[in-house]
């Protein structure tokens, strides 16, 4: 019998993401504090002597069963580093809207790389397995573990992980894809310019075990205003959430163009998301839970 096993692939949410600095080098100096929703895709390996990948799923349209996808890049990375890797035939499941600012991308390839490691008995805290994250996305390495945590760097340096109470949540997504690249150029930082300061609010989550709504709110998302210059409705889903009494706090995720809500209760998340759904039928809306 063939070895099967399947992973869930969770959303990643940047809860605050500060620009430090574009480095020397023209990558990012960043912090972030990441966690993981209830929700996200399935990934599927089928041991075998040769890769193939195959993508079903609401959100299969928009990706490519090609050697540019992330599962077939992680794969190659990895493959490059461990002579004789045993891979086979990958599915994904993609529920997740591509190019959205939540890692679907970058999970999808760190869950292809926790399946690798099971079939092959690699710890996922060996160099091959971090190497070949850190090769295939800048997210990807925080994204193997599916737990809270603060990264730094380019999204290389992870802090230990966080366990934060259950964030009951809101994710909006205008179905318009929103290049990282694109959205980075806009911030016109030179090699070597710094952003901004590190300041206090990067600690929430580096040092301590939890953190509260109000340390969130002293903090930011540094490619919010470039993101909703590329993009307006970025602007027009944050007013929504403001908008509404119920709604604690929300903020962009990564580059965007998902915006997060957050809320007291899973029934005030569930009520909101009804409402966005009916005034804009064309977004992608769910109501989850952080943690």
């Amino acid at each position: 019998m063939a070895w099967v096993a399947s992973t869930f692939a969770k959303a990643k949410i940047n809860l605050f993401l500060h620009v430090l600095s574009r480095r020397p080098d023209g990558y990012h100096e960043l912090e972030s504090l990441v966690s993981f929703a209830s929700i996200g895709d399935k990934v599927t390996l089928v041991a075998g002597s040769q890769f193939s990948l195959s993508i079903t799923g609401p959100e299969a349209h928009a990706l490519s069963e090609d050697d540019a996808n992330s599962i077939a890049k992680a794969t190659e990375e990895l493959k490059h580093r461990v002579p004789g890797l045993i891979t086979g035939a990958f599915h994904l499941r993609k529920s997740l809207p591509i190019a959205s600012g939540i890692g679907g991308g970058s999970a999808d390839a760190a869950a292809a790389l926790r399946l690798l490691a099971r079939l092959n008995r690699l710890s996922l805290t060996s160099d091959a397995i971090r190497d070949a994250a850190t090769s295939t996305g800048a997210d990807v390495p925080v994204c193997l573990e599916n737990c809270p945590r603060h990264f730094s760097g380019i999204g290389e340096i992870l802090g230990a992980p966080i366990a934060h109470p259950k964030l009951a949540a809101v994710l909006v997504n205008p179905r318009i894809p929103v290049p990282t690249q694109a959205v980075f150029k806009a911030l016109n930082l030179a090699p070597g310019q710094s952003h901004a300061a590190p300041s206090k609010d990067t600690q929430i989550g580096r040092h301590s075990t939890g953190f509260s709504l109000a340390d969130l709110a002293q903090c930011r998302n540094d490619l919010e205003p470039p993101a909703s210059a590329e993009t307006p409705v970025i602007a027009a889903i944050q007013a929504l959430f403001r908008a509404d009494e119920t709604c604690l706090l929300s903020r962009m995720s990564g580059s965007g163009a998902t915006v997060f809500g957050l809320y007291s209760t899973r029934r005030q998340a569930a009520e909101a998301a009804r409402r966005i759904r009916l005034a804009h039928p064309s977004f992608w809306v769910v109501d989850t839970v952080f943690g």
